[in-house]
This record gives C-alpha cells, sequence and structure tokens, in this order.
C-alpha cells in the first residue's frame, strides 16, 4: 500500500480547515418512514451542502492542503457531475482556478453549475480516454494540480468529516449506510465510522446495473464497471486503488438494488421529507426497502449524497 490511510486526527483537521467554507447539514427523520420500515432511520443531507453534494467536503480540503505553489497554478479535473461543480466552487471560493475537462454530452444542468462556480471548461469526446487524453493536456499547459474526484487521500478525509458530523449529531446508530461509485464517500463514510463509532456496522448500497463495487468486493480485486445503464448517474464510475483497499478492510455488506426500486426510495423521501434528493441518494434507502427484515428495529444512519437533479428528466416520467 504505497498511500497512507487517513486517521482519525487527518478527519478531525480536515473538519476544522473547511469549516468556513462548508454547511454544517441538519439531520432529518420521517415518522412516516420509520413507521414503514420499522426501523429508526437519520439522513444526513448533504443535498443541502453547498454545490448540492458532499463533493463540497472534499475538494475544500483537496485544495486547501496544496501548497503556495500549487495553488498559484491552480486545479484541474475531468468530471461530468457533482465533483466538477464541487472543484469550481471551492476553488472560486479560495481565489484558485479550476480547470474542468468535461465530455461534450454532459447535462446543461451540470455544465451551467461549473460555469456559475466559475470554472474553466475544456469539453471532450464522451468517453474515459478522451477525458484522460484532454485533462493531461490541459495539466501541460496549465501545471495545474490533479484534484482526483475519489481517489485521493484529502478527498477522501474531506467527505469523511459528513459522518463525523452524523454521529455527533445522533445518539448511537447501529448502521450507518452510504452509496458507493468510486467510493470516496464511502471510504470517508466507513473511516469515520471505525474512529468514531466503532461498534457502527458500515453498508454501502449499489445499483444492481451497476455492480461493480459488489462483484470487486466479493472478488477481491477491482472488476470493471458494467455497461449497463442506471438511473443513479452519480454512481456509474469504478472504485480506485485507494478507495478499494479501504472499503475491503471497513466495509461490512454492500447491497445491490434494481432500478424501480431506486425509483420508489427517491419518490418516498420527495413526498414524505419533502426534500429533493438525486437518484444516487435513494439507493441506500431502496437497500433497507428490499433488506426490510434485516433492518428491523435498528437505528440507521443515511448519507443522503446530494441533491442535483434534472427536473426536466425525472425518472418516474420516464419509467
Amino acid at each position: 500500500m504505497d498511500f497512507k490511510i487517513p486517521d482519525s486526527g487527518d478527519i478531525v483537521e480536515a473538519a476544522k480547515r473547511i469549516a468556513p467554507y462548508i454547511h454544517r447539514t441538519p439531520v432529518l427523520s420521517s415518522r412516516l418512514i420509520n413507521e414503514y420500515l420499522d426501523a429508526e432511520v437519520y439522513f444526513k443531507c448533504e443535498n443541502f451542502q453547498r454545490a448540492g453534494a458532499f463533493k463540497m467536503r472534499g475538494a475544500t480540503n483537496a485544495i486547501l492542503t496544496l501548497s503556495p505553489d500549487e495553488i498559484q497554478h491552480g486545479v484541474a479535473t475531468h468530471s461530468s457531475g457533482n465533483h466538477a461543480a464541487a472543484l469550481s466552487l471551492a476553488a472560486r471560493n479560495i481565489g484558485v482556478k479550476a480547470y474542468i475537462v468535461m465530455p461534450s454530452n454532459s447535462s446543461k444542468v451540470k455544465v451551467d453549475a461549473v460555469q456559475q462556480y466559475g470554472g474553466i471548461i475544456t469539453f471532450c469526446q464522451p468517453t474515459v480516454e478522451a477525458r484522460e487524453e484532454m485533462l493531461v493536456k490541459v495539466i501541460s499547459e496549465t501545471q495545474a494540480t490533479e484534484i482526483h474526484p475519489y481517489n485521493n487521500v484529502r478527498i477522501i478525509a474531506g467527505q469523511a468529516t459528513a459522518t463525523k458530523e452524523l454521529i455527533e449529531q445522533t445518539e448511537r446508530l447501529d448502521v450507518i449506510m452510504a452509496p458507493v461509485g468510486g467510493g470516496g464517500l464511502l471510504s470517508g463514510t466507513a473511516l469515520s465510522a471505525a474512529y468514531y463509532s466503532p461498534g457502527t456496522t458500515v453498508i454501502a448500497a449499489e445499483p444492481a446495473n451497476a455492480d461493480d463495487a459488489w462483484r470487486s468486493f466479493h472478488s477481491g480485486s477491482i472488476q470493471p464497471v458494467s455497461p449497463l445503464h442506471t438511473i443513479a448517474d452519480g454512481l456509474r464510475t469504478s472504485l480506485g486503488s485507494i478507495t478499494f483497499p479501504i472499503i475491503r478492510q471497513y466495509v461490512n455488506e454492500i447491497i445491490t438494488v434494481e432500478e424501480s426500486l431506486i425509483i420508489d426510495a427517491m419518490r418516498l423521501i420527495w413526498t414524505r421529507m419533502k426534500i429533493i434528493v438525486e437518484p444516487s441518494s435513494a439507493v441506500p434507502l431502496a437497500a433497507i426497502i428490499k433488506q426490510k427484515s434485516s433492518f428491523k428495529g435498528q437505528r440507521i444512519g443515511i448519507i443522503l449524497s446530494g441533491g442535483n437533479v434534472d427536473l426536466d428528466h425525472l425518472p418516474w416520467n420516464n419509467h
């Protein structure tokens, strides 16, 4: 292992460092959802975070730990989603340039957000290879520092602060759940649970149509993303060389859920809690609904990862 897993001190330092730039988001619950599940569920509302997702935590921590020379040249990444927006806003807050490579088919909502936050966009063909090649080109021209969306220990330490807060805001939790895509949020969630609530079980939830983390977890090696489509577009990413070993060591289980259940769970949160969450956020609740009997009577914390939704393309209108 050629990296140092963030320890408790790293997460405490990250929390102090980013505090002026992020929201300490609320924890909400719903009596109706609790009655339906026969469990107590506490939702950590990162959909209320700045830039609309937990990604603001890691992006801010990553930028604030750069050297003065690195800060002078700015930061760069390739992303079509929440990381692009979060890095752009975090960079603007701190007075740093952010160079964002985005595929040409990125949704207008996400392109607009990056532009509003001051990100400097370079478009490329919508393939992973094209994104990576264009990022290399942008970095060679700007000398910017790459901030990977999840495979970065500073990002992971920043994301871990969401669960640190959740633990501080609730009494003892039996289970903490997070969705898994690239594993930055899940790695941070699992580390915070291990350090600050060691009796708590950590469970990840993933779309069955993008079950590479589940396959990786059970096979012992990183598996490629399946080509199937999922509405949880934030989770269509494979694990990284840093996130995978942390997840193997600290996560207890990964549950996969079908698309129809994700839609049902998202709808339940919108209608019962009156808050907007994106499909990726609803995946953990879908997992509890799927395995209702095994969660009965438990106190469960869920990280609602974000609320950036294209209101013209809601999943229940397309199914």
